[in-house]
């Protein structure tokens, strides 16, 4: 079971990791949101363009998706060095 220590710091992290992605989120001036509503006309009967216009959206969506991860994953290692940085800062202060 988790101690309430372990939440805290569990909390702690989660912010620091909600602040950072926030801040890279920020300095794309260009972040698209994914496309949730499906391509015009991929209804049975519709156009030949239909299989097009669905492979773009995928396409689009799957690029958007993968623009989002790297920027979960780039907040995720500034949040693991910074703490790196803390902890190891910490031990040698705690050296002298």
């Amino acid at each position: 079971m988790e101690s309430a220590q372990e939440r805290v710091q569990s909390r702690e992290r989660r912010q620091r990791l909600h602040e950072l992605l926030l801040a890279l989120i920020a300095q794309q001036g260009d972040l698209e949101l994914m496309d949730g509503e499906g391509p015009v006309g991929i209804t049975a009967g519709s156009s030949t363009e239909a299989p097009a216009d669905a492979a773009r959206w995928l396409d689009r969506n799957r690029r958007l998706l993968q623009r989002y991860q790297a920027l979960v994953r780039t907040a995720v290692t500034l949040d693991t060095l910074l703490d790196a940085e803390t902890t190891a800062g910490s031990k040698m202060n705690d050296g002298f």
